[in-house]
């Protein structure tokens, strides 16, 4: 299931440059990319995980998370191993960094068309790709995205958003909407805790959105490290300035991987950050890993008529007439 790689220019000496994520590697003749999953072959780069999936599952839409995109649906999801970042706090650890810690590249061999024909079997509007970082199997994507295109099923990434602008601009007639995470607003925390930058997650949020790709966005709140008002008032603007209607995450963390030193996030402090991003003027800021929290529901940000009524991944109730609040006929933002 190999195959040549998208997005990558060959250089002297048999190296080549990757145009893939913001790392941008150079990757001598033998060597692969910092994702682990990208090598050369004499002066050929070639992607390891096309049709290689580790992981496929059918969940709510919900679970992505991507509240404002065909809300209650169903959402066929799949994922390849490998990530371009390294962070200490992943929850999917074991397929994410398999490719870095081991050299491994496992999966089942697939097929683009398989994978949309069990998208229509089950009956799910999108295919996700998530768990892992969907840049880094990125050929089997837009291969995968362009048939599901065809049988009327939206794509959509669950992302680190570290991407190149030619990677967006590729995928983007294909891509329908992106839950991208903004894991900070410091760029010393990116370098430490995920081996990565913050610009190029800015600059990929705006692209997107500039684009008409859907975005939402998710912040996992960690105890110490990006929790200030100051930082969490930073990362609220910014996600303001790429528009109002643009739904933020607030996620609570739990000690995993590589980071167990710390304790889970107050649930105050999801209420307290929630209060942040309304201060500032988003329309919708939802609490994340708080199972029957006020926040999770959707509600009207005009009339504050509740819309969707959720409890985790679960709807219990959608009020809406024709995508529209049903009080004051004011239009729910989003692919809904």
């Amino acid at each position: 299931m190999i195959r040549e790689a998208m997005l990558y220019e060959k250089l002297d000496g048999d190296n080549v440059r990757c145009h893939l994520c913001g790392h941008r590697c150079k990757i001598a003749s033998a060597k692969r990319g910092i994702c682990g999953v990208r090598e050369n072959r004499d002066g050929i780069l070639y992607t390891l995980v096309y049709g290689m999936v580790i992981a496929e599952n059918v969940d709510p839409i919900e679970k992505k998370p991507l509240f404002h995109v065909c809300p209650g649906s169903r959402s066929f999801s799949i994922a390849t191993v490998g990530c371009n970042f390294s962070c200490t706090f992943c929850q999917n650890n074991d397929i994410s960094q398999m490719p870095r810690e081991t050299g491994k590249v496992m999966g089942r061999k697939t097929t683009p068309e398989e994978i949309v024909e069990k998208a229509v079997t089950t009956k799910s509007k999108t295919i996700a790709y998530t768990y892992t970082e969907p840049t880094i199997f990125f050929e089997f994507a837009y291969d995968t995205g362009r048939i599901a295109h065809e049988k009327e099923i939206k794509n959509v990434f669950v992302t680190n958003g570290f991407m190149t602008e030619e990677a967006i601009l590729k995928i983007s007639p294909y891509l329908d909407a992106a839950n991208v995470d903004l894991k900070s607003f410091s760029d010393d925390f990116y370098k430490k805790r995920c081996g990565g930058r913050l610009q190029p997650v800015l600059d990929s949020l705006k692209k997107m959105k500039e684009l008409g790709i859907w975005v939402e966005v998710t912040t996992l709140i960690i105890p110490t490290l990006n929790d200030s008002d100051e930082e969490l008032r930073q990362i609220a603007e910014f996600i303001l300035s790429l528009g109002a209607e643009t739904p933020w995450h607030i996620s609570r963390f739990h000690p995993q991987y590589k980071m167990v030193d710390l304790p889970p996030t107050p649930v105050e402090t999801i209420h307290r950050v929630a209060e942040i991003g309304k201060e500032v003027g988003l329309r919708y800021v939802y609490s994340g890993n708080v199972p029957g929290d006020v926040g999770e529901n959707t509600l009207c940000y005009n009339c504050g008529n509740l819309l969707i009524d959720r409890y985790g991944f679960s709807i219990k109730r959608i009020n809406l007439q024709e995508s529209r609040c049903p009080k004051c006929d004011t239009p729910l933002d989003g692919i809904v």
